[in-house]
């Protein structure tokens, strides 16, 4: 990773709807014992209910705990509060921002493209999205923030798993999958995962995302010998029971589009091709991120975006023996796909 990137502080965007568990976790990072110091910034206190005797200090924005950790709220701008937590003494190990239950996230992830200040010291690290297991499938159908929180998510916390049956959760874990097959899902009860997990994920070092491919994409895009791709062709709208109880669903509305390639791509067409494509298309495009390989160019580079925005920078050489390839995602809806997979063909040197 660049010093300059590595000297930022990472940025953990927490969400998820109303009642799914991000007031436990919150309160798990306030209090344990994780020797890190984490500044936590809420939409409101009262809403999260923050135990009182864990509160040393408390100027009117700014509280305190007894690990260390400090939390505030968001009364005014995020970008305000980010520079005030850069000036205070003793930075942070990470911050984590939570966005109210009825929120989308993107205004809160593109902050941390788009203002200079908060772009130098800090980092977005990862979207993290507490969801009900019990009550997802609902929300799914009645809330299009819902929808839009497990597109946006590098990491989903399945909480209260403990309230549902086997068949219930695979059945839910199969439509987050149908919305977002790259997060890392973990599944909870009261929010038990180790912060380790979902803080300082690096998901800025994309390979975690990209590699793994999901194994439900369709065998006619991909070379991978699995025996249960080869009897379903193209009906892309049934369930499917693969032989071991997991339905894959299709979500009608999100898609997610993955491109690779082993041969190198000529960085004065694609970058142009890139923001091109985000401006034009951005809207649909919830969250864009990859990892390129130019022509002529040692370094890896990284990329990733919010709708159309997207930041980017040469992260590494490549290693000795590692394989040069180009991998792009694209979470969004009614995404172009023709015209993306063109694109992006056009764009490798011949």
């Amino acid at each position: 990773m660049s010093d300059a990137t590595s000297q930022k502080i990472p940025v953990t965007v927490l969400t998820g709807y109303l009642g799914a568990g991000k007031t436990t976790l919150l309160n798990r990072i306030l209090s344990e014992n994780h020797g890190k110091k984490y500044a936590v910034i809420v939409n409101e206190f009262g809403e999260i209910g923050i135990d009182n005797d864990l509160i040393i200090g408390a100027d009117e924005e700014v509280f305190e705990m007894n690990n260390g950790c400090i939390c505030c709220t968001v009364r005014g701008d995020l970008v305000r509060i980010m520079d005030g937590l850069m000036k205070r003494k003793g930075k942070f190990d990470a911050i984590i921002v939570e966005t109210t239950g009825l929120a989308d996230p993107a205004p809160v992830a593109q902050t941390f493209f788009v203002d200079e200040d908060v772009q130098k010291n800090a980092r977005l690290d990862a979207v993290v999205t507490v969801a009900d297991a019990k009550w997802l499938s609902d929300r799914l159908k009645d809330a299009p923030e819902a929808k839009n929180q497990i597109a946006f998510a590098d990491v989903i916390v399945l909480n209260k798993t403990d309230l549902v049956n086997k068949g219930e959760l695979a059945e839910v874990e199969a439509r987050i999958r149908g919305i977002n097959p790259y997060a890392k899902l973990h599944r909870t009860e009261r929010c038990a995962v180790a912060l380790a997990d979902v803080l300082d994920r690096g998901a800025f070092d994309l390979d975690r995302i990209l590699d793994i491919e999901p194994d439900f994409l369709e065998a006619d895009d991909h070379d991978h010998d699995h025996d249960h791709h080869h009897h379903h062709g193209h009906d892309h709208h049934h369930h499917h029971d693969h032989g071991h109880g997991l339905k894959h669903y299709h979500d009608e509305e999100m898609q997610s589009l993955s491109l690779k390639t082993d041969k190198p791509l000529d960085p004065n067409v694609f970058m142009p091709w890139l923001q091109n494509l985000v401006q034009v298309e951005g809207g649909k495009i919830l969250r864009s991120k990859g990892i390129l390989a130019f022509h002529d160019d040692d370094d890896r580079y990284v990329f990733q975006g919010v709708h159309m925005m997207l930041e980017g920078n040469h992260q590494r050489k490549w290693n000795e023996g590692e394989p040069r390839e180009s991998r792009l995602v694209f979470i969004g809806r009614e995404l172009p796909e023709e015209a993306i997979r063109k694109g992006f063909e056009s764009c490798i040197v011949s």
